[in-house]
């Protein structure tokens, strides 16, 4: 190995953390800026004036799912009423747009930070980390607006706490961690199985049982209030997530609007739900098989975890495997799912890891082919070019998953001890 390559292999030093970070924080500055200009600050599909509704309400003594309905967890809910109480007039939308964005710019910088935090506990040499952090810092380009004008940067920088946490040995504090993010928004929640039968190869049985103990109660901590004062509200929200139609941009959908542009199809859309939904016998029934896909395809990757050796890198893996299956495969499929897995997926390991990255650039993009610009085409008239970059954003998501799943090498992640020492 040359004296070139040795020095790209070496961990990264602590003041070249400091420094990786700081310029990562200015790249994610620069590439946020920008999103407030040119074609980007253009047709936006926004969803601020629901947040701000929902955070003037509890700024005013209203209670969730009491007063008035909510359809995230309660987890979400500081995300809507901090730039409730921090701008100046009430039912001011421009102020309130002014304070969520630099709330979730914060949410976003704090991913940054936590992606770093698990690289070096996993280990990750200059250029490993560089790469990763570097790919998160300008995504909000790849991503677009829709970033500005959604929470999500804050249950996905959740969920990079929990991989910190638990690659970093505080398996505790990491399913403290992952019982708030499920409580934010429900997804994280298919990264406990994994979890649990991480700490329970480790350290045992009586340790698993502790940690999900953990998890339970700060989840139920966050959802206690509101059941006692508002159990009938808070089974209406989380019902209605589960009632959910054929999302007209899944993978789902993906098929009958290839079946409508080659065969002429007949669809039907239907608004509700907070989204545009195809309804008809042909959508629930494809809405069935993507649920029971996407069930069987997770109950593989935490099979396949558990049955292995429980090492940090297969742990990352196979939770990166499982968000992306619950994104890729589910009969929703929202533009701000994506921003889950941007934290995430630069997080794998070696050419895998940035293949997989690649792919999930390339999806990033082929969202903003139709979305936001031409969303109201596609959802309204099927409009073909919108269809087909549904399509191939779709294909996409299920090539990530097929990078994240293909089987390796087969070789152990980890060192041996004596290898190690020698």
């Amino acid at each position: 190995m040359s004296a070139r390559q040795e020095s790209w292999s070496r961990p990264v030093e602590p003041g070249r953390a400091a420094l990786v970070t700081l310029l990562a924080l200015a790249l994610f500055l620069g590439a946020w800026s920008l999103l407030h200009v040119g074609f980007f600050s253009r047709d936006q599909v926004i969803d601020t004036p629901v947040y701000q509704r929902y955070g003037d309400a509890m700024a005013g003594g209203a209670v969730p799912y009491r007063d008035f309905a909510v359809e995230y967890p309660p987890g979400a809910l500081p995300a809507f009423l901090v730039p409730s109480l921090a701008r100046g007039e009430a039912g001011d939308l421009e102020a309130y747009e002014r304070a969520f964005e630099v709330l979730m710019w914060l949410c976003g910088a704090g991913a940054l930070g936590l992606m770093l935090l698990t690289l070096d506990a996993l280990g990750a040499d200059r250029r490993r980390l560089g790469t990763a952090v570097g790919f998160a810092a300008v995504s909000p380009l790849l991503i677009g607006s829709v970033v500005l004008t959604r929470f999500d940067l804050w249950p996905a920088a959740l969920t990079v706490a929990v991989l910190a946490a638990l690659v970093s040995g505080r398996e505790r504090l990491g399913f403290g961690a992952l019982g708030l993010a499920a409580a934010t928004k429900i997804y994280p929640v298919v990264l406990l199985p994994v979890a649990l039968a991480y700490v329970w190869r480790r350290h045992g049985r009586r340790e698993a049982g502790v940690c999900g103990c953990v998890c339970a109660a700060v989840a139920l901590l966050c959802f206690a209030p509101f059941l006692v004062l508002a159990p009938g509200g808070v089974a209406s929200s989380l019902g209605g997530q589960a009632e959910r139609p054929l999302q007209i941009e899944s993978l789902g959908s993906a098929f009958l609007l290839a079946a409508h542009q080659l065969f002429g199809l007949g669809l039907e859309m239907e608004s509700g739900h907070g989204s545009q939904n195809l309804v008809g016998a042909a959508p629930a029934t494809l809405a069935v098989v993507l649920t029971v896909a996407q069930a069987s395809v997770l109950i593989g990757i935490w099979v396949w975890f558990a049955r292995g050796p429980a090492e940090r890198e297969r742990l990352v893996l196979a939770s990166v495997g499982s968000i992306c299956a619950f994104v890729a495969l589910g009969k929703v499929l929202s533009p701000q799912f994506l921003i889950w897995l941007v934290p995430l997926v630069p997080l794998v390991r070696g050419r895998r890891g940035v293949a997989a990255t690649g792919v999930l650039a390339v999806a990033l993009v082929l969202t903003q082919t139709w979305f936001p610009a031409r969303y109201w085409e596609l959802a309204l008239e099927f409009d073909a070019w919108a269809s087909w970059g549904v399509v191939a954003r779709d294909a996409a998501l299920v090539g990530l998953l097929a990078v994240l799943l293909w089987p390796g090498q087969g070789r152990s992640t980890s060192r041996p001890a004596s290898a190690s020492r020698a």
